[in-house]
């Protein structure tokens, strides 16, 4: 599972097309999410873990941009068999 790394801003995920969704309650940022056209198709990540899930109905625009997100260096490799 690929994690968001710690000192990574996470404002600069907004330079790869990603939106930042808030709470209707305390207007605070939830997530930061990725949507493509045409499709049922979205990457989420959560504030809290900053953890990306990823639906992969067409996965070639998912590796996209999860490649960039490797190449700029802000994404690491986390253990999850927890």
């Amino acid at each position: 599972m690929l994690k968001i790394k710690e000192n990574v801003d996470l404002k600069e995920l907004e330079k790869y097309g990603f939106k930042p969704r808030y709470n209707v309650d305390t207007g605070e940022i939830v997530e930061y999410y990725i949507n493509f056209e045409n499709c049922i198709q979205s990457i989420n990540i959560y504030t809290c873990s900053r953890l990306i899930y990823a639906d992969y109905v067409k996965a070639y625009k998912v590796y996209d941009v999860l490649y960039d997100l490797i190449k700029a260096d802000l994404v690491e490799k986390v253990d999850d068999s927890k």
